[in-house]
């Protein structure tokens, strides 16, 4: 018998395959429509699903307040959330105010706000339950105090997405350290607050909860990434809050927005239940921290929560209790200063501020030092962006798979998806033109080796030792500098990253550092932009002048730093700055 012949097997059958292939193609294109539309159905119905546990939750907090009010008529919720945090705390305590009446007026006052600026993304409904027992903790620091908290910050059974959506549908189990002791200081978190996507954004929008407006200005953006904290608060829907800071999260926020912001040293507070897209990284450290109108409101809630109770629940946290003694010093102060850092110039009102501000410390009898950055270039692109994105942004990127991007983050997305081979392409040709674009390019790459990371990270405690050399040797207590600002108008922030040079490398050093209001953009502030050049006279420096403006009335802040683990330091020389402020608008 012949041998088996598969090809004259196939060509005796005379089957035409053309139309087979095409229909395998078609049935596979069709199958995998289908399974994306279905993924797409999924996560849609999980957005819709959180915006209708918010509205609930919403309207939940609504009647309860309207209940309130029909069984104490006499409730003038006004009065109470006009008082400042010293003066409620004061009438909590003699008993001329209850609790339960400064719980209702504030939730009233945040759903007010809320309609407004969208900057909340749930109340927390049990925050009336922890009235029944709030008595047992009536010599807490914050006895009978609501306080908001940023969304990332775990409260057990409510999500901290960060504004992705591959973390809904994960409730905390239980509380953060923070929360816990917050409310064995009496305090009451009362609500979560919005948030950019990923959180490395100072933008305050997301796929989930939406944009969150400025309360000064509904055309521009709150700042980020504590950016729903900063509207309510600067909104006056909560007198306290808690929001974290990588790269200025807490203090663009707080400048936009017209309050205080104060970042810790990292690990002063604890960082435990508190989540975030790119855990891991330690190259620039993050750190929670306390957000209010004032400094005094700042310095108090540091004070509840430097306490027995966070060392012991934390362990890791430096058992340090908040220094009284520092913060109330008067002693006349040697102050660092610089008005540019000499990668981004100052917006007009940013270098007026500073300004205005140094002279007020000097007539006040401080000395003023100039203390320039050192190798700030250098260390930002090398040290600072190369560090957080450390892994090409592999890590953070994971999490924008899931669902859809938001706008504002379009711009980081992008750079993120270029794989690294075409990054140092496109760099390389970028550098003769546009070298600060061309070294942020390039920096986004990240690390090749381990080796090459902990290379990374032993040049950081270096520079670290070289700036605080740099302050002994001038003999400074603090340091003045600018803070970001105005607040920019809608959709520009994830395009101007620039500009994180005055603030996140007080995070890559860990030093603490604050922002306060000094000023308001004046119309001179206005018309100078049309004379800015910028520091390289790139793209960024033309597109921040896009920015900010349209911005005359708004916020303008100085920041305020000092060395690791003089915490009470900054505060107290934020405090000097707020005084001197406040009497200088009196004459």
């Amino acid at each position: 018998m012949d041998s088996f012949n598969m090809q004259q097997l196939i060509s005796d059958m005379n089957i035409n395959w053309t139309p087979i292939f095409a229909a395998t193609v078609f049935g596979a294109g069709a199958l995998f429509l289908f399974g994306k539309w279905r993924n797409n159905q999924k996560i849609q119905k999980k957005i819709l699903n959180a915006q209708k546990r918010r509205d609930v939750s919403l309207q939940r907090a609504e009647q309860a307040v309207q209940q309130f009010k029909m069984q104490n008529p006499d409730f003038e919720g006004g009065s109470i959330v006009s008082l400042s945090l010293s003066e409620l705390t004061g009438k909590l305590e003699e008993g001329s105010l209850q609790p339960d009446a400064v719980l209702h007026a504030f939730i009233e006052k945040a759903l007010e706000v809320n309609r407004n600026l969208n900057c909340n993304t749930e109340i927390i409904t049990e925050s009336v339950a922890q009235l029944k027992d709030i008595n047992t903790q009536k010599k807490g620091l914050l006895y009978g105090v609501p306080i908001s908290i940023k969304e990332n910050i775990t409260y057990k059974g409510y999500n901290s997405t960060c504004g992705v959506v591959g973390k809904l549908d994960q409730p905390a189990v239980m509380d953060s350290v923070l929360v816990t002791v917050l409310k064995k200081q009496g305090a009451i978190p009362f609500v979560k607050t919005n948030i950019p996507q990923g959180l490395l954004n100072y933008d305050c929008s997301n796929p989930i909860y939406g944009q969150t407006l400025n309360p000064h200005n509904l055309k521009k953006t709150p700042g980020g990434s504590s950016g729903g904290e900063a509207a309510l608060i600067g909104g006056g829907g909560s007198i306290l809050g808690i929001g974290s800071d990588i790269a200025g999260s807490i203090r663009i926020p707080a400048s936009f927005s017209g309050i205080c912001g104060f970042k810790p040293t990292s690990k002063r507070l604890s960082l435990q239940g508190i989540s975030n897209c790119i855990k891991g990284q330690k190259s620039v450290l993050s750190s929670p921290g306390p957000m209010a109108k004032d400094v005094e409101s700042l310095a108090l809630c540091m004070r509840a929560l430097l306490c027995q109770d966070m060392f012991t629940l934390d362990p890791t946290v430096p058992p340090i209790p908040f220094n009284l003694k520092v913060y109330e010093s008067s002693e006349p102060l040697r102050i660092g200063y610089y008005e540019n850092d000499g990668y981004t110039q100052p917006t007009p009102s940013m270098a007026r501020a500073v300004r205005e501000t140094k002279d007020l410390l000097e007539r006040a009898g401080h000395t003023l030092v100039p203390l320039q950055p050192l190798r700030l270039y250098e260390v930002f692109h090398e040290l600072a962006l190369k560090g957080s994105f450390a892994d090409g942004g592999c890590t953070f990127f994971s999490h924008l798979k899931e669902g859809p991007v938001d706008p504002c983050l379009c711009n980081q997305d992008i750079l993120l998806s270029i794989p690294g081979f075409i990054k140092k392409f496109l760099s390389f040709l970028l550098k003769p033109f546009y070298p600060r674009l061309a070294a942020c390019m390039n920096a986004m790459v990240g690390v090749g080796s381990i080796a090459e990371l902990w290379r990374l990270h032993a040049n950081v405690e270096e520079y670290m030792n070289e700036v605080i050399a740099e302050w002994r040797r001038l003999n400074v207590d603090v340091l003045l500098c600018p803070i970001i600002g105005p607040a920019y108008n809608l959709g520009y922030s994830g395009h101007l990253n620039s500009v994180l040079s005055y603030t996140g490398l007080y995070n890559m050093l860990n030093f603490p550092a604050g922002t306060v209001t000094v000023s308001t953009v004046t119309e001179e502030d206005e018309e100078q932009l049309s004379q800015y050049k910028g520091a390289f006279g790139d793209p960024w420096d033309k597109l921040l002048i896009k920015a900010i403006k349209g911005g005359v009335g708004l916020p303008v802040a100085v920041q305020c730093v000092s060395l690791p683990w003089t915490d009470e330091m900054c505060l107290r020389f934020m405090r000097e700055v707020e005084q001197l402020t406040a009497k200088s608008k009196l004459t």
